[in-house]
């Protein structure tokens, strides 16, 4: 399943595309991928420091972020 998504850009913008005939499509979805991807990796940072606080400089953050990755791969 899909969904639409859309966005107002200024007439020069729209031209612009229209002239380097970029396809509009490709590049929404590609830059929303990765800001989906960065937001997930910010999410997983943020999760292990606050578990290396909660258990103390006895873990390695590699050790914390790869077991809160499978542990979300069980899911």
């Amino acid at each position: 399943m899909t969904e639409t998504v859309s966005a107002k850009i200024p007439d020069e913008l729209k031209r612009d595309i229209d002239d380097a005939d970029i396809n509009v499509s490709e590049v929404i979805r590609d830059a929303l991928e990765n800001e989906v991807t960065e937001r997930r990796r910010e999410k997983l940072r943020n999760d292990a420091a606050s578990l290396r606080n909660d258990v103390g400089d006895g873990v390695e953050t590699d050790e914390i972020v790869s077991a809160i990755r499978e542990t979300r791969e069980e899911r």
